[in-house]
């Protein structure tokens, strides 16, 4: 059922409250990340790596900044970049189909591609990584000349984890249970002014950020967005063909319909989500979000809840002290031999009167002698000149740097076999297992990541299917970045379902023809139809190189084959042409495909297509054969239709002339004796009738006999004077008792 509209007064209270609740819980987090983050990127220009009463006493001495903490956090940041995660699609049940969960990937590298979802997750990872926390958001938009009502899905990059406060109470990881959260903007001037009109009045603050409560500087208006998930009672009902309908979908008249259907209830538990675009105590916009979860998703480092209190860390927390060890060093270093003379050479004044030219300039030119004079103004002997020590540096210095690069590695976890530094280890295997130390130490950076890219894809399967609410054509995009178009219909009778466009229309087609039917010249190209709504699915982030580095790996594998074997190139010649960079490696690829034996080419087995064609030649001889059967069939049954319509004919027509016969001998005996007559059609009707005969019927049956017998010639009897046994009366019927 719609829910009703609440007043701006008690959103803005409600928003208000939740608000203060999210600043007290996060306020000593947000104090240590954003130490964190300076620390993470402090340079010679900035000093945040030195503390501000330790670089004040210091006063003119140096203040080295050598960010060790960097290199150590990019390690992480860009192998992420590097080995991208993404999202995979299992079916699980309600008619779902692997091809289907093929397709929903397809359009989901769609999203992510036109969304450069890349920025967004590497942006995520960054911040997570140096501060503890990064996030991306999801978004909708409409896509511009499309339909009035066609929607795109985006994965919006989010450049200030600061500007995102989340419920308190979640309980889980990922955050897909939050029921509120706030999103800060800071948009341009010009553009709230656009929007508004140059004469309305800047917002008030409302919601007090800790960081900076400025709601209008003077090139930038905030605005917050308030997302609120509500959750509504239900009632699922289960139905006996087997579908479940909830109860908030029927009227009460369809209710009715329904209810003598009901075999099983129970009772659920809905997810609605809506957001309030507030600008300062004003409430200006609002609306449902389409999904079931709010589309804002953390990038996690470590969380900790210790004495109640919430703290997150990422890469950089454990290496500050070790890194301000190091520059403390490295300055006292420095500052040590800075103090100590550079003057090359030392010696009498009298042995460089004269050379002063040789000597003063010896330090920037190459002399192949520098003269001096050996004795003096009475003829003693002078020493000759002699070359002072360079300015060394402390060994407690060079040995506190080297504890303190030390301590860097221990507690990353990452060597220097991880940081492309020369170690012990000389056997690959020896490097591989140092290397595997150090992913060991980071990767639960890494498993949050995929945590997070899991809840993206599971936001993005709940929203697929609501925004691609009607048919279109959608573009998908294969792992290797090729495009197919397939059509999402979402009242099509499958998930997925292969079809061959025709002039009469979309004609099925089955997985064991569709290789064959695509190769054919003069048949075109299979289409999919997608229904998104069918069928249920799940969600799983898959960690790997990215298609990039795979090629790479591919071209080196192949390579290295034909070293070996230049003989396979004749096999495997285009795959190494495929995956090659240089100019014109496709057509190469295309060209040496076509060569290819015939038993390497692409497509069915030369042989096993030939035993295909000769069962199908077969098939057909034995459809003819049928057809020549069925048709030998008709012609049979037909003639025997034919002579049943002329037996049934001739038959008429014996029918016809035995009813003439027997009517004439009616005649002739009617006319001798209407008694006799009597007695004929008596025994025809018993005849028809099939039973026994009176014993009366029997009498007039042998009266019958007696006078044919007596119409005979020569038997005595005149006109029609019937027997009667001398008495002159007909005899009697037995057992009848009264006249015949």
């Amino acid at each position: 059922m719609p829910r009703a509209r609440r007043g701006d007064a008690e959103v803005l209270r409600e928003a208000r409250k939740q608000f203060e609740k999210c600043v007290t819980w996060e306020s000593v987090a947000r104090q240590n990340a954003r130490i964190d983050r300076r620390f993470a990127n402090g340079d010679a220009y900035n000093n945040w790596q030195w503390d501000q009463a330790v670089r004040t006493a210091r006063g003119d001495r140096p203040c080295l900044t050598h960010n060790k903490v960097r290199q150590h956090n990019l390690q992480i940041i860009n192998d992420a970049r590097q080995n991208k995660q993404s999202i995979k699609i299992t079916p699980v049940g309600g008619n779902a189909s692997y091809e289907a969960a093929q397709v929903f990937e397809g359009i989901v590298r769609r999203i992510e591609y036109q969304s450069k979802a890349i920025d967004a997750y590497s942006t995520a990872t960054y911040h997570q990584v140096e501060t503890g926390i990064g996030y991306c958001m999801v978004d909708t938009d409409y896509v511009e000349g499309g339909e009035f009502n066609e929607q795109e899905i985006y994965i919006r990059r989010v450049s200030d984890p600061e500007t995102i406060y989340m419920d308190p109470d979640c309980r889980l990881y990922d955050k897909s249970d939050a029921r509120f959260v706030f999103v800060f903007e800071d948009i341009p001037k010009d553009q709230w002014e656009q929007e508004h009109g140059e004469l309305a009045a800047p917002p008030a603050a409302a919601l007090d950020m800790p960081r900076n409560n400025d709601w209008v500087t003077k090139d930038h208006v905030r605005v917050a967005t308030y997302w609120r998930r509500n959750e509504e009672e239900d009632t699922l009902h289960l139905l006996a063909d087997g579908r479940t309908v909830r109860e908030s979908d029927l009227d009460d008249v369809q209710m009715e319909m329904h209810r003598p259907l009901i075999t099983r209830s129970r009772q659920t538990r809905e997810s609605g989500v809506e957001w309030f675009r507030i600008e300062g105590d004003k409430i200006t916009d609002r609306g449902e979000w389409a999904g079931k979860y709010i589309p804002v998703v953390p990038w996690i480092g470590e969380e900790t809840v210790i004495d109640g209190i919430l703290d997150r860390k990422g890469h950089t927390r454990s290496q500050i002290d070790a890194q301000r060890i190091y520059n403390y060093w490295a300055s006292a270093a420095v500052e040590q031999v800075a103090l100590q003379s550079k003057v090359p050479y030392v010696g009498v004044v009298q042995a460089f009167e004269g050379f002063e030219n040789y000597w003063n300039t010896a330090n920037v030119k190459n002399f192949a002698y520098l003269p001096y004079n050996g004795k003096d103004d009475d003829g003693n002997a002078i020493p000759p000149p002699q070359r002072a020590p360079p300015p060394e540096m402390a060994q407690a210095y060079v040995q506190g740097m080297q504890i303190a690069r030390q301590d860097l590695l221990d507690v990353t976890g990452q060597y220097q076999a991880e940081l492309g530094m020369p170690s012990n280890e000389r056997s690959g295997v020896a490097i591989q297992q140092r290397q595997r130390q150090g992913d060991n130490a980071t990767y639960h950076y890494i498993d949050n990541q995929s945590k997070a890219i899991r809840q993206i894809g599971r936001i993005l399967i709940d929203l697929i299917p609501k925004i691609y609410d009607t048919t279109r054509v959608i573009k998908i995009l294969a792992e290797d970045g090729t495009d197919q178009e397939v059509i999402s219909t979402p009242n099509a009778p499958a998930a997925h379902q292969r079809v061959r466009m025709t002039p009469q229309g979309p004609v099925p087609i089955g997985p064991d023809t569709a290789d064959m039917d695509r190769q054919a010249e003069n048949m075109p190209d299979p289409r999919i139809i997608f229904n998104p709504n069918v069928g249920r699915y799940d969600v799983e982030a898959d960690v790997g190189p990215s298609f990039g580095t795979q090629r790479q790996e591919a071209a080196n594998a192949f390579t290295r084959i034909l070293e070996q074997n230049p003989a396979a190139f004749a096999v495997v010649g285009d795959f190494w042409a495929k995956y090659q960079d240089f100019p014109g490696a496709d057509e190469l690829a295309e060209r040496l495909k076509r060569g290819l034996p015939p038993q390497y080419r692409p497509g069915p087995d030369p042989q096993l297509q030939q035993v295909v064609q000769a069962g199908q030649q077969m098939q057909q001889q034995a459809q003819q054969l049928l057809r020549q059967a069925d048709a030998e069939i008709a012609r049979l049954k037909a003639d025997n239709v034919r002579l049943k319509e002329q037996a049934l004919e001739k038959h008429g027509e014996l029918v016809v002339d035995e009813y003439k016969a027997e009517t004439e001998r009616l005649k002739a005996v009617g006319s001798i004796d209407p008694a006799a007559l009597q007695v004929i059609v008596r025994r025809m009707v018993a005849e028809m009738m099939q039973t026994d005969l009176p014993g009366w019927i029997q009498h007039h049956g042998a009266m019958e006999s007696a006078l044919q017998a007596n119409a005979q010639p020569g038997n005595g009897m005149t006109g029609g004077a019937p027997p009667d046994g001398g008495g002159g009366m007909m005899p009697q019927p037995a057992g009848n008792g009264g006249a015949a």
